[in-house]
């Protein structure tokens, strides 16, 4: 009996001294400020994986471009000194141009298209070709599409954005789009209110939810629902970082993300109209009706230029606008 008691104990003692696992420590980058888009997704997954994880997997957000912009958020990511973020597809177009295919002007009539195809296997296509780049794309959430204000005139047609001034996020394929249209497109980092304030630029393009969080309608008098881009998030982790992660945490962090996406796409469309009157009581007038046509007609011939002639660049975009027709 002593014998058998002996062996149970050295057992438990043994038990006790295995390792605990290791937390897992995720650095998570955002360039917007609390309240932001991509930081109601960041705090969502926060919480959920945390919660789903018993505390094994544990984040630190970075915010308001405290540790840089967006396009040296995804450098560290490369380098796997920031594990995850949730970047605009703006800044990947010098990682990898096959992301200019979602900025496409007018490529998506609603969010329900916009969902149907980046959840599916076309959007699938953009991030497996992240990895070649250092990335594992993980999901999309979203700005939203993409509307002009300025602080000059009303803008009801493209012969009205001749000789604007207008920021872009750096990317060829944006500046590009306002070239096109007659505008002066400059790129700009985030964030850009003092920029606006001291007439550096006259205007810029962005979702609602941008004009109501960084109090735009202050010192923007005009608006246009040119709805030109739909605008995604696309939420990548470091791949270095991800091939190091056994099956089950790769899998907690996938749904745990792909549910905040979820959560903050359905967030931000249900707060749209609330945010439409909001920006008219401040004082900005709205051109609803602008000549989309008109606008359409501008960018039509896009897809032709060098932009877009790289194969499997050309080839997804191809796809996408017949599946989109």
């Amino acid at each position: 009996m002593k014998k058998i008691w002996a062996i149970l104990s050295a057992i438990v003692l043994i038990s006790f001294a295995q390792p605990a696992m290791a937390v897992v420590k995720i650095k998570l980058g955002v360039v917007t400020k609390p309240g932001s888009a991509q930081n109601i997704v960041a705090e969502k997954f926060k919480e959920r994986i945390e919660q789903q994880s018993n505390q094994d997997i544990q984040v630190q957000i970075f915010h308001s471009n405290s540790i840089g912009n967006e396009t040296e958020i995804l450098q560290q990511i490369q380098m796997n000194t920031v594990q995850l973020g949730i970047i605009t597809g703006g800044p990947f177009d010098t990682f990898d141009p096959i992301v200019r295919v979602i900025n496409y002007p007018f490529l998506f009539n609603s969010n329900e298209q916009a969902d149907r195809i980046l959840d599916g296997p076309l959007g699938a296509r953009i991030m497996q070709s992240l990895e070649t780049s250092g990335f594992k794309g993980l999901c999309f959430s979203e700005n939203g599409f993409r509307n002009l204000t300025n602080s000059k005139r009303p803008v009801k047609t493209p012969d009205d954005v001749k000789g604007l001034k207008i920021r872009v996020m750096s990317s060829a394929l944006h500046k590009t789009i306002w070239q096109t249209m007659g505008a002066n497109p400059t790129p700009m980092p985030w964030p850009i209110y003092t920029e606006l304030e001291q007439g550096v630029i006259d205007g810029q393009e962005n979702p609602l939810w941008v004009m109501e969080v960084y109090k735009f309608y202050e010192i923007q008098k005009y608006m246009t629902l040119s709805r030109h881009v739909y605008s995604p998030h696309i939420n990548v982790a470091s791949l270095s970082w991800w091939k190091t992660l056994d099956a089950k945490t790769q899998q907690l962090i996938q749904k745990a993300l792909y549910e905040a996406a979820l959560f903050q796409r359905k967030d931000n469309r249900s707060k749209n109209a609330m945010r439409l009157n909001l920006l008219k009581e401040k004082g900005m007038l709205v051109e609803e009706h602008p000549d989309i046509d008109a606008f359409r007609a501008k960018v039509a011939k896009l897809k032709e230029m060098d932009l877009y002639q790289e194969p499997r660049v050309q080839a997804l975009l191809l796809d996408i606008l017949n599946a989109t027709k």
